[in-house]
Order: C-alpha cells, then structure tokens, then sequence
C-alpha cells in the first residue's frame, strides 16, 4: 500500500480520552483515520452523520467541547486548544 504522511491537529483532552477508552483493543488513531475515510466514502449515512455532528463547536481559532458524560459521571470538558 501507498500511504501519505499527514499532521493534523486534534484536541488533546479528546485524543487522551481515545487512547484510554482503546488501550485494550489495540486499536489505533490511524486505524480510526483510515476506516472513517473509508466510511465517509462510501456510506452516505456516515458522512452526514459525521458532517452533521455538532458537539464540538469551532470558535475562531479555538475548538471547544460541550460537557460530556463519561460512566456515571458528569465532568465539563470545556477546553481551549490554539490551532
């Protein structure tokens, strides 16, 4: 397989959350990136449920995230992140 090298920006408390919720499956960010292309693609249901979602919100140059529950826990994960 060809692959393309690429650097993208995400939020960190998000990305932290992913590799906790995935470290005992083995699965990785670039297996997400790679499949969720492949779904947008190929599935129009998935791509507007992708383009639709709405829980993070850009703000100028910021993003911000709404409050989240997480287990039985309700914790507000409103962070700021300088692209």
């Amino acid at each position: 397989m060809d692959y393309k090298l690429t650097s993208v920006k995400i939020l960190r408390e998000l990305y932290r959350n992913f590799k906790v919720k995935t470290l005992d499956d083995e699965f990785t960010l670039q297996k997400l990136v790679n499949r969720s292309m492949d779904l947008y693609i190929l599935d129009s249901k998935f791509k507007n449920k992708i383009k639709n979602y709405d829980r993070l919100i850009p703000s100028g140059s910021r993003l911000w995230k709404w409050k989240r529950w997480i287990g039985e826990m309700k914790i507000d994960l409103i962070k700021f992140m300088k692209f």
